[in-house]
């Protein structure tokens, strides 16, 4: 039997803002090749969970691992380089460039020279760049968004545009990807497309997902892994399915039918 380890894990978490508990002692882990999701009713903690594992928040209390490793004093650069990205509730793009240049972004965090050989131009500047345009046009044609490439963003349907941000994620060619609510406003076809992207993402190039959504339907088809959330703290854990089923997730999560 092939035991899996674990890539994330909360150990007694808290994250306070003044009197207010976001996280309220958290325990969980999330199993390297898993697609695990995180679900809740609005203010449940489940952003600040995503924010404490990418380092934007540092705990008040517990601790975080990933790949076995305490990131207690880490920035949210040592963490990317850890090999986690993310994207985010609301659209993160920079709207005066084009689809390309936006995955570029992404694809830029597997180059390393300085100043003065970017300034020259040198053999390795060249043979990294190639490598990052490389690697975004392999995204570009995964995602299926070859014909708005040189396209601005300003002038993309919102459905591509949570796709470009999806993409500029997957760029930095992650180990774990944490998603935040991905299909977040989007239409019955345009969340149906970024399921199967994220399906293909998980199945197809063994990244790692976390995900964080309000779309019930979509996180029951294809996540592996739940855990409910309600006022910081953990209610449930365990299989999609059993999730339903479970009363104090109908009672905080789906609501009580009289």
């Amino acid at each position: 039997m092939v035991v899996m380890k674990n890539v994330i894990e909360f150990k007694d978490v808290g994250l306070n803002f003044g009197g207010v508990k976001a996280l309220d002692g958290i325990s969980f882990e999330v199993k390297e090749g898993s697609l695990f999701s995180i679900i809740g009713p609005n203010g449940a903690g489940k952003t600040s969970v995503f924010n404490c594992i990418n380092g934007i928040y540092r705990p008040t209390s517990g601790e975080i691992k990933i790949f076995d490793k305490s990131i207690k004093d880490m920035k949210p650069d040592d963490i990317a380089n850890m090999g986690v990205s993310r994207t985010f509730q609301n659209i993160e793009l920079f709207e005066n460039m084009t689809a390309l240049d936006n995955i570029l972004i992404g694809a830029h965090k597997h180059i390393n020279y300085g100043p003065v050989s970017s300034l020259f131009r040198t053999k390795k500047v060249r043979n990294q760049e190639d490598e990052a345009r490389n690697i975004a046009e392999d995204v570009i044609d995964f995602l299926e968004i070859e014909e708005y490439r040189f396209s601005y963003i300003l002038s993309l349907p919102y459905g591509i545009q949570k796709r470009i941000e999806l993409g500029r994620a997957l760029a930095m060619k992650p180990d774990v990807l944490l998603l935040d609510e991905p299909a977040a406003g989007m239409n019955n076809e345009e969340t149906e497309d970024i399921a199967r992207f994220i399906l293909d993402i998980h199945e197809e190039l063994g990244v790692t997902i976390i995900l964080v959504d309000h779309d019930m339907n979509m996180v029951m088809d294809i996540a592996t892994d739940v855990i409910v959330m309600d006022f910081g703290k953990k209610l449930f854990s365990g299989s999609p399915t059993d999730a339903a089923k479970d009363q104090s997730v109908i009672e905080a999560y789906l609501g009580v039918s009289d």
